[in-house]
């Protein structure tokens, strides 16, 4: 069974920064051939995507990020990376890592990123 887990959330300071992880697992899932997101949902909001990563390394951020977070992917490692930086109070979340291709769709649990002074 296929497992996508998301790590490195925390509480932080106005400008601070984080690197999330989102590590793959599972038999016979092959990560280099798909694509990954990073998504992020405050309560009472829909799912908002943030950034995203084709298998062959093109990379897509949302304008509310852009220039600030930088989505990255390591297929020897099946990790999938969001650096966040220069963090702000609006960035509050739960952080979610996606995974597609043809028609698979997987989600993880998510980690929660508290920006607060």
């Amino acid at each position: 069974q296929v497992q996508l887990v998301e790590s490195g959330g925390g509480l932080v300071q106005p400008g601070g920064s984080l690197r999330l992880s989102c590590v793959a697992s599972g038999s016979r899932f092959i990560f280099s051939l798909y694509t990954m997101y990073w998504y992020r949902q405050v309560p009472g909001n829909e799912r908002e995507l943030v950034a995203t990563i084709t298998p062959g390394g093109s990379t897509n951020h949302e304008d509310s990020v852009k220039g600030r977070f930088t989505i990255s992917r390591d297929n020897a490692k099946n990790t999938v990376y969001l650096q966040v930086n220069s963090l702000k109070p609006e960035d509050t979340a739960v952080y979610y890592c996606r995974a597609t291709w043809l028609n698979n769709n997987l989600w993880g649990l998510g980690t929660q990123v508290t920006v607060s002074s």
